[in-house]
């Protein structure tokens, strides 16, 4: 019996989504894409839920796209590829920048073209200092997708992002942190301890607030300055309206550590 491609688990108010297919480095196929559908689906249907945990399994996070579900004999007509990212991974890194709590990816190996993205669509990245980054698409002819060319630029500034997109060349999850593309690179032992310790806080935390923070930094790219502010006081006011809110500030007054429901 084949394993599953990917793990699912729900505890202390986390999902945790595991890439499972470590011989073909957790790369994806049709299957796995079909069950990553059914996992994000179930994660935002759960109201236990308050923080999702991405990660691999094995020595790799995810080298992206399975290549042997592609491949093109001689005389046979190429693949849509545009049909595979409007089907498949489009609604995938959508589902997954529009969660409506924290996004953590733990990555615990080689994260390279897509897998590499869809990593970086989470919003606190951390990596094991054995992890690396590689922009592989131009080794095969193709451009950065799964959101790779918005989100490279956004993080690390164009040139770094044409080097990384043209190059190709391995970025070590050292380098990854002090460019400020993830949060932090930790040792390869304490990766899932801390990935897992970073989910279950924020799963605590006041998330209506946290989702409204995550909304406000995607569009301040787009913005200018006048209607960042103008979102800003559009934001708050519906944060203001919160359970949480009004916990926040009562557990202040009365010195007392806040009971947050995400409400």
């Amino acid at each position: 019996m084949s394993q599953a491609p990917l793990l699912y688990t729900v505890e202390d108010g986390v999902a945790c989504i595991t890439l499972n297919r470590p011989d073909s480095l957790n790369s994806f196929n049709t299957e796995m894409h079909a069950e990553m559908r059914k996992a994000l689906k179930a994660v935002r249907q759960d109201s236990s839920v308050r923080a999702l945990l991405l990660t691999g399994n094995g020595r790799g996070f995810c080298a992206g796209q399975d290549l042997s579900d592609r491949s093109v004999a001689p005389g046979e007509q190429a693949p849509d590829l545009g049909e595979s990212l409007e089907k498949r991974y489009n609604p995938m890194l959508r589902a997954l920048k529009d969660m409506p709590f924290p996004t953590i990816c733990a990555v615990n190996g080689v994260a390279a073209g897509a897998g590499a993205n869809i990593a970086l669509a989470c919003d606190i990245v951390l990596a094991a200092r054995s992890a690396s980054f590689i922009q592989a698409f131009c080794k095969i002819g193709l451009i950065p997708d799964s959101g790779g060319t918005w989100t490279l630029p956004n993080l690390v500034g164009m040139a770094r992002a044409k080097g990384l997109a043209m190059l190709g060349d391995k970025l070590t999850a050292e380098t990854a942190e002090q460019w400020g593309m993830i949060w932090r690179c930790v040792d390869d032992g304490v990766l899932q301890e801390e990935a897992m310790n970073m989910a279950r806080h924020l799963a605590t935390q006041p998330t209506r607030g946290l989702a409204l923070i995550k909304r406000a930094l995607h569009a301040s790219s787009d913005n200018s300055f006048n209607e960042q502010l103008d979102l800003e006081r559009d934001l708050q006011r519906l944060a203001g309206r919160t359970e949480d809110y009004r916990e926040g500030v009562s557990a202040f007054i009365e010195k007392r550590r806040p009971t947050f429901k995400g409400e």
